[in-house]
């Protein structure tokens, strides 16, 4: 089986004309005749990962390896580092990222994790009625997507409407037309803002609340793939950060 067979499927599923003028999502290593023996999906990529896949593999991860315009490879950089390794051993990468996050992810986060009906999305940002206390919201959300600790911004009791944005959503924070805003990566001036607005915040964290990514498009290509006599292997990286609480790691 080809790239280019794997990456038609892929752009029927979720085009990548859908991403962010600033995003890299597409074919970023490797060529679209190259033939496949395994495929690997992953949000990320790290070295050990690499390390054990086998050569003339595609892997497809969420985010993009690369993002800008590389103009030296000294092997010194964590994406300079892998793409070293990718090349040696004839692997090739698709990445999607802000199409898949629009057309299915958010979407998939919200029904199947949290278990929240989605009222109505308006591209990276989904709405879902919960009416709940602030804290039973907090610990909900926790215990679904497994956060041993949760960093909130309360600005009322009740959350009647939440917004959701999977990954890094605070950019959107002037878009958001809710109680609640569920993201990830929030920042001290962030939160400032929030409460200026009046919005509470809980987040989800970046790597936590994308993770479902490969769990997401394992369920979507596993049929097409087994047609072709290969499967999915889900082969997650780690997340790089360690969460610490009184002296012991906590998740």
């Amino acid at each position: 089986m080809k790239v280019k067979d794997i990456y038609n499927y892929l752009n029927e599923l979720s085009p990548f004309e859908l991403q962010e003028k600033w995003d890299n999502s597409g074919l970023l290593v490797g060529s679209m005749e190259d033939e496949i023996k395994e495929v690997h999906i992953s949000i990320d990529l790290d070295e050990a990962l690499v390390d054990q896949i086998e050569e003339n593999s595609l892997i497809i991860t969420h985010h993009p390896l690369i993002f800008s315009g590389l103009k030296r490879v000294n092997y010194d950089s964590y994406t300079t580092k892998i793409l070293k390794q990718l090349i040696k051993k004839d692997i090739a990468l698709i990445s999607m990222h802000t199409n898949i996050d629009k057309t299915h992810l958010n979407k998939y986060v919200i029904n199947e994790v949290l278990g929240f009906d989605i009222l109505n999305s308006e591209e990276f940002i989904s709405y879902s009625n919960v009416n709940m206390k602030f804290e039973d919201l907090v610990k909900y959300v926790s215990a679904k997507l497994n956060l041993k600790t949760t960093k909130a911004v309360k600005c009322s009791d009740e959350i009647k409407k939440v917004a959701i944005v999977t990954g890094a959503g605070m950019s959107l924070l002037g878009e958001v037309q809710a109680d609640c805003f569920l993201t990830g990566d929030i920042k001290y001036h962030d939160a400032m803002e929030a409460k200026a607005r009046g919005i509470s915040l809980i987040d989800i964290r970046h790597y936590e609340s994308e993770r479902f990514f490969s769990e997401l498009l394992e369920s979507l290509l596993s049929e097409y793939l087994k047609k072709n006599e290969l499967k999915a292997i889900i082969t997650a990286s780690k997340n790089p950060f360690e969460f610490f609480k009184q002296g012991e790691t906590v998740e």
